[in-house]
């Protein structure tokens, strides 16, 4: 399903502080959830996934429900002014949601960023998800992984960037969330492409799509346990100026 925002509000390939890892950039405050133009159809395509596909884009163990009711308290805390709130809540795009149920999964309706809960107990650990647009891997094969684990396909996730990261998750304050962007070229808009490890993922044409995501981190002050989201944007190849697309290839190299 093709299904591409007007524009993109970020390309971190075009600024040295977002090109390389780790980027990490503080969110500004009324920030850490956003809503652009494909709201309407990135959250249709999601109820539908989780009503077709449940078990492929959502997973908790029985003691994250904690941490998943802070989410849920900490997600309604933070709508705009587009969501009606009652006895359930109203999306901008028309569709009532239930605040029955898993408290993630009514989260992931709400919003358009995936989330993602870490426990921070001990190695931070993926403990409950609702990743309903996973670009190159695969949350069945990474539900209860540590961050090494998770991140061990990449080359560039040695010891020492995972040394960096978990010290950047422990010093996270809960008033304070972070972001950072990845940029990827895609054959494929889908917002839906998750692969295994040794799975190859189609190459791109010549033109072809570009996918940023837009991912925070949160700590939840209550339960300890770090929040991880993604904001996905698809736009096509050809919608980039001339010297982004060259920018976005020397970037990549």
């Amino acid at each position: 399903m093709e299904i591409c925002q007007q524009e993109l509000p970020i390309k971190p390939w075009m600024e040295a502080k977002t090109r390389r890892l780790p980027g990490i950039q503080p969110v500004k405050a009324g920030e850490w959830l956003l809503r652009d133009d494909a709201f309407a159809a990135q959250m249709a395509y999601r109820d539908h996934l989780i009503s077709t596909r449940l078990t492929d884009v959502f997973r908790a163990t029985a003691d994250s429900l904690p941490a998943q009711e802070e989410l849920l308290e900490t997600v309604l805390s933070e709508l705009d002014a587009g969501y009606e709130r009652g006895g359930a809540v109203t999306r901008p795009d028309g569709i009532s949601v239930s605040l029955t149920g898993p408290p993630l999964l009514t989260a992931a309706r709400l919003v358009q960023e995936d989330l993602l809960i870490m426990d921070m107990a001990a190695e931070p650990r993926l403990t409950a998800a609702a990743l309903c647009f996973p670009a190159s891997w695969s949350l069945d094969e990474k539900f209860g992984a540590g961050l090494m684990a998770i991140h061990g396909y990449m080359d560039e996730y040695t010891d020492e960037m995972a040394a960096r990261v978990r010290r950047m998750f422990d010093a996270i304050r809960p008033e304070q969330p972070l972001w950072r962007a990845n940029f990827l070229r895609y054959a494929k808009a889908d917002l839906h492409q998750p692969l295994r490890n040794g799975e190859d993922k189609p190459a791109p044409k010549s033109d072809g799509f570009v996918r940023v995501e837009r991912q925070t981190l949160r700590k939840l002050p209550r339960t300890g346990a770090v929040v991880f989201g993604i904001h996905t944007y698809v736009i096509r190849w050809d919608q980039l100026r001339e010297s982004e697309q060259f920018a976005f290839t020397e970037a990549s190299a």
